[in-house]
């Protein structure tokens, strides 16, 4: 049964992550997120997906925030691992694969232009300061919510919203400017 509104910190006991209880209270969300999000993999390999979300958790145990929400922290684990599956998977095909399917010119218009769009929003966030920059990433990249950046930051909820909602502006200010 997942417990969804359980901190990191109340799978700890004496400084140490009880991963027992955390295998017996989110292996099935981790599966429905694999299931939901991947159609292609087989199950050695959303098996594998879940015994990393484990070992990373493990793995990484003094670094985790015990006041941020464990299914947050899993969801986004899972998400990434899903991602570099992919990558990895996509990276071993056979060459022979790409002659069966069919490319036509629009999607390689659009595959350019978002290609173009990420390079743009990246050069822009490299321009940001640290903070701004961190905050940014935190919320768009590892989905984690305003209230868990709230904590890691020390800011209040409605801080780390204003700082979000100047970012995005900055962003949008920078890419009208460059359309011109």
């Amino acid at each position: 049964m997942l417990v969804k509104n359980r901190n990191i910190g109340d799978y700890f006991e004496d400084n140490q992550l009880q991963i027992e209880n955390l295998m017996k209270d989110y292996t099935n969300y981790i599966l429905t997120i694999i299931r939901n999000f991947s159609i292609t993999l087989s199950e050695e390999d959303i098996e594998e997906i879940m015994l990393d979300v484990f070992l990373a958790l493990w793995n990484n145990q003094e670094k985790l925030i015990r006041e941020c929400n464990m299914s947050a922290y899993i969801g986004g684990i899972t998400k990434n691992l899903i991602k570099k599956k992919y990558k990895k998977i996509k990276n071993i095909e056979n060459i022979d694969d790409y002659d069966e399917k069919l490319v036509s010119l629009d999607n390689i218009e659009l595959d350019f232009a978002e290609k173009e769009k990420n390079k743009a929003i990246l050069a822009e966030i490299t321009k940001m300061n640290k903070e701004d920059k961190e905050i940014f990433l935190s919320y768009y990249y590892d989905e984690r919510s305003i209230k868990e950046i709230a904590i890691i930051f020390n800011f209040s909820e409605a801080k780390v919203k204003s700082r979000l909602f100047r970012i995005r502006k900055k962003l949008k200010k920078s890419f009208k400017i460059k359309e011109i």
